[in-house]
């Protein structure tokens, strides 16, 4: 039974995921990319000093720019930071949050079988560092090959090592007990918040943007979804094994999707260039493009 939620959970996630990525609006200019025109648009605002009102209309108007993603990206990172700061703070203080983690720790323990927990350790490997260190070397040559861009390895280290030194850090400073009723769960440091999941949820989003490049939009919903259920199905596996607490789990996941966005936005996207999203902000500020003055 608990392989069988997790399933559940993994596949309603990446579903989910899979279907706002393919009905996720694009202009289809060629050339253009959602970072990109998300960068022109703001630099536009930013250039002719439009209200607040205007601004928000820009980036919300699809047709125009998809400034959305940039939105969408920048809500993600600070959203993401924001609940694991609040759950963090709820593991301490709140008894409502640690009597639910609780109960489905216990839920987990009781249902548990042989070959629901050989299924969840299967599952729970795929965020194992070993193993998403050597897919993390597999990406890095086969993208390196493939676009021919030295920003493949940098764009990857940047995004692991990130989330790695965040997590341990966050880790060092909540020193969170863990469950109780795996006795492998004592030997594993701090619970809070779950290694596994973060590193699932930064790795499989990498690993879909960089495959996804220059690729049609199903095949990038289909990447996207996997990247979601994968990291999902990691994390609930964590829950399920009594390896971590629910909290845990879902705040590793705000953690590692959050870098994740910090540096999409940073590397500009699916342009995955650093800072090629603020350069152009900067220039249609200063001295709007030819292109767009015409359309005004």
């Amino acid at each position: 039974m608990p392989f069988l939620l997790l399933l559940t959970f993994a596949l309603t996630a990446g579903v989910a995921a899979g279907l706002i990525v393919l009905g996720y609006p694009w202009t289809g200019r060629p050339g253009s990319t959602p970072s990109l025109d998300a960068a022109r648009k703001v630099g536009e605002t930013v250039g002719r000093h439009a209200r607040l009102r205007a601004g928000l209309r820009s980036r919300l108007d699809p047709a125009a720019a998809t400034g959305l993603a940039l939105t969408l990206a920048l809500v993600l990172a600070i959203g993401g930071g924001v609940l694991v700061a609040v759950l963090a703070y709820l593991a301490r203080t709140s008894a409502h949050l640690v009597r639910i983690d609780y109960w489905l720790a216990a839920w987990g323990n009781r249902h548990a079988s042989g070959l629901s927990t050989h299924g969840l350790n299967a599952v729970t490997q795929l965020g194992s560092i070993y193993t998403i260190v050597a897919l993390c070397l597999i990406l890095a040559v086969v993208e390196t090959i493939r676009q021919r861009s030295i920003w493949v390895v940098t764009f990857i280290v940047a995004v692991m090592a990130g989330e790695e030194g965040l997590t341990l850090a966050v880790k060092d400073i909540a020193d969170r007990v863990r469950p109780a009723f795996n006795p492998v769960a004592a030997t594993l440091g701090p619970s809070f918040p779950s290694g596994h999941s973060a590193t699932a949820a930064a790795f499989y989003a990498t690993a879909a943007l960089l495959l996804g490049r220059w690729r049609s939009r199903p095949t990038r919903a289909l990447l996207a979804g996997l990247a979601v259920a994968i990291a999902v199905g990691v994390a609930s596996s964590r829950v399920l094994l009594d390896l971590h607490w629910l909290s845990d789990v879902i705040a590793g996941l705000a953690l590692g999707w959050a870098w994740f966005a910090v540096c999409g936005i940073a590397f500009g996207g699916r342009i995955l260039r650093f800072g090629t999203a603020a350069r152009t902000a900067a220039r249609v500020a200063v001295q709007p493009e030819p292109s767009r003055v015409a359309e005004r």
